[in-house]
Parts: structure tokens; C-alpha cells; sequence
């Protein structure tokens, strides 16, 4: 009976400091002398208008790059500048937003100042997204196996009817040798198919290279698609989860600058947030682009990411009179959220953008490359880390 009682008095201060926590609030700051709503107002849509146009620029420069080679210097320049902007906004911007929320003064001393929750949500996010990675990627690999294996089967149905002797001799008595080595080239293309999937994705991908097949579709047009390969599907799974961990706090940000009433506070927010969103723009861009999505694909991940914003900017402007940032849920929601994308964009910056790129064979033989790898990962975490200061 005791122990029940213990653990009885450890739950009362446990619900009660909850009920508090999203029950009380703190000064909303309306004595602010530099408030002026008329003129807040006209900065919310210049806002709107600024951000939304500096992140589709942002989103659509590497897309549109898509006709410099992946791998030359320049383009692997733009990836570690990309990978260092991404690294920057987990660790500088949203960790630190977090930690900051869930430790203002307005919230309650238990539970939130017992417990280091933002590094325990960022922890958790970063777990769950190694998760999601591997379970999208094996859903994509076992869908792209699938359909090559359906692929292989087509071609082996292809070269049968082909290997029929009467047709053959006849065949090759019209076309003479070309048809004999067009023929013989069928039989191989069909080997080299069925030897590709015993030897997996490298396999796969050297003969990629010598038959002139690309991810988007085989010679023979067996209508692949988007299915590509294993890198192929890694950049699918890195741009859409590096897509919902961005949104997630563009709409937080978008609706801290809506509330507002301070035009002393929305202008230095109007040009940061711009350039903010024009470098998280460039770095989705890159891996969309490296995605190698169908144009429609790649527009759609690039306008949900340059509306999603000004979207939360229109949200906060609609709800200012009413929404009081100071309160205690608003903090809670803010500080959570900030501190799940913060693990989701740390993951993925260090181990599918950083790590992939930098510990890769090419890299290694190639100094120069190195060189200016690193200059740029180093100026992208700089750059971005220097917004922290308005923003």
C-alpha cells in the first residue's frame, strides 16, 4: 500500500503541473512601445511576398541546375554548401529555438525545467527518422526489385520468340549479320539483366553505364519510370523527409512573425527570414534535384516549400488578436516542434548528405574536390548560422 501511496504523490505534482502548463500564460508584451498595427500589417504582406519569392528562387536554382553534371565541381560544391545550411538550421536555429521555448520563465517549474526536453525530442526525432529512412527505403528497393524482375521477365519472353529457329533463319537470312548481332545482343542485354540481380545494385548500376540505361528508363522503353537505382531511391527518401522536417518549422517561424504587432521586430525578420528560406530553399533544391523526380514531382516539392511560409505568416496575422504568444501551450508547441525538426534535419544532414558525399571513394582520390567541399560546407553552417543573429 505504500508503495502505491509513493507513487500516488510522485503523479499529483506530475498532472497538476500539466493542467497548469497549458492553462497559464504569461505578459503577451501588448505594452510593447514600438507596437503600431496599421503599420505591422504592411509588413506581414511585404513579408509574405519577400519570403514566398526568395524561396522559390532558392528551391529553383538547382533545379534547374539539373543540366550541370551531378558530379562535376561546381555541382558538388553546391551539395556540401546545401549539406552546411541544413547542419546550421538543426543545430543553431531550431535546437536553440526549442531550448529557448521550453525553458521561458512562463512555463512551470515541473515538468519542464526538470528535464532537458528539447535535447530528448531532437534525440527522438533523430531515431525516428533513422527508422522512417530505412522503412521507406526498403519499401522503394522491394517496389524497384519487383519491377525489374517483371522487366527481366518481359525481355526473356522477347528473346524466346526471337530464338525460335525458323524465325531466326529467316531473320538472318534478310538482314543478314546485322539482324545475327542484333540478335545476339537481345540474348546478352537479357543476361546481363538476369546477372544484374544476382549481383545487386553495383552490379546493376556498372551496367547501367555500359548499355547506356539511366534510372528514368530502359533502351528497349521497358517504362520504368522513376524507378531507378539504390541511389536513385536514397534521394527520393532524403528529399521527402528533409521536405517535412523544413515545412515543420517554416510554418512555426511564418506564424511567430504573423503575430506580431511590432513593426521594430518584423522588418530585421522580413530581410533574415528571405535569406533563410532562399538557403534552406537551395539546399531541399539540391537533393529534389538529385532525386531525379518527374518535372511534376519536383514542382510540387518546390511550391509546397516556398508557400508553406507565407502560409504561416497569413495563419499568425488572422489569429494575432487572439493568440497570445506567451502562453504556456503556445510555448510547449513551439518548443516541441522546433526541437523534433531540429533532430530530424540534424540527421539527415550528417549522415545522408554529409557523410554519403564526404566518406565517398571519389572523394577521397580527388584533393581538389575535397578542397572545395569543404570551403563550401564550411561558408553554407557559417552563412546560416549568421542569420541566427536577426533570426
Amino acid at each position: 500500500m505504500s508503495l502505491l501511496q509513493d507513487f500516488w504523490q510522485f503523479l499529483r505534482p506530475l498532472s497538476s503541473g500539466l493542467t497548469e502548463s497549458f492553462t497559464t500564460s504569461c505578459d503577451s508584451g501588448d505594452s510593447d512601445p514600438c507596437r503600431d498595427d496599421a503599420a505591422a500589417l504592411t509588413l506581414k504582406f511585404a513579408a509574405m511576398a519577400s519570403i514566398l519569392i526568395s524561396g522559390a528562387a532558392g528551391v529553383s536554382i538547382p533545379l534547374v541546375g539539373t543540366l550541370l553534371p551531378l558530379n562535376g565541381g561546381l555541382m558538388r560544391g553546391a551539395k556540401a554548401f546545401a549539406a552546411g545550411v541544413i547542419l546550421a538550421t538543426g543545430f543553431v536555429h531550431m535546437l536553440s529555438g526549442g531550448s529557448k521555448a521550453l525553458s521561458d520563465p512562463c512555463l512551470p517549474e515541473f515538468p519542464w525545467k526538470m528535464f532537458p526536453f528539447p535535447e530528448f525530442f531532437a534525440m527522438v526525432a533523430a531515431l525516428l527518422t533513422l527508422l522512417a529512412d530505412f522503412m521507406i527505403t526498403g519499401y522503394y528497393e522491394r517496389k524497384q526489385e519487383k519491377m525489374m524482375n517483371q522487366s527481366v521477365e518481359s525481355l526473356g519472353t522477347q528473346v524466346s520468340v526471337m530464338s525460335d529457329p525458323g524465325l531466326e533463319s529467316g531473320f538472318l537470312r534478310d538482314q543478314e549479320d546485322g539482324g545475327a548481332l542484333h540478335i545476339v545482343g537481345m540474348r546478352a542485354h537479357a543476361e546481363h539483366h538476369r546477372h544484374s540481380l544476382s549481383m545487386g545494385a553495383e552490379g546493376f548500376e556498372a551496367l547501367s553505364k555500359r548499355s547506356g540505361v539511366s534510372g528514368h528508363g530502359h533502351g528497349h522503353s521497358h517504362g520504368h519510370g522513376d524507378v531507378g537505382l539504390d541511389s536513385g531511391v536514397r534521394h527520393v527518401v532524403v528529399s521527402q523527409i528533409l521536405e517535412m522536417g523544413i515545412v515543420s518549422h517554416s510554418i512555426i517561424i511564418g506564424i511567430s512573425l504573423g503575430v506580431s504587432h511590432s513593426p521594430c521586430t518584423i522588418r530585421p525578420l522580413l530581410l533574415a527570414l528571405s535569406f533563410h528560406q532562399f538557403f534552406e530553399g537551395f539546399a531541399l533544391g539540391g537533393c529534389v534535384a538529385e532525386a531525379r523526380l518527374t518535372p511534376r514531382g519536383s514542382a510540387m516539392m518546390a511550391f509546397f516549400f516556398a508557400i508553406t511560409t507565407p502560409i504561416g505568416v497569413a495563419v499568425g496575422t488572422a489569429i494575432a488578436s487572439s493568440y497570445n504568444s506567451y502562453s504556456v501551450a503556445a510555448l510547449v508547441a513551439e518548443g516541441v516542434l522546433d526541437s523534433l525538426s531540429a533532430g530530424i534535419l540534424v540527421y539527415m544532414a550528417l549522415v545522408d548528405l554529409i557523410a554519403a558525399d564526404f566518406l565517398s571513394k571519389k572523394m577521397s582520390v580527388d584533393f581538389r574536390v575535397q578542397v572545395v567541399s569543404y570551403c563550401f560546407l564550411f561558408l553554407g553552417a557559417g552563412m546560416m548560422s549568421a542569420l541566427a543573429i536577426w533570426a
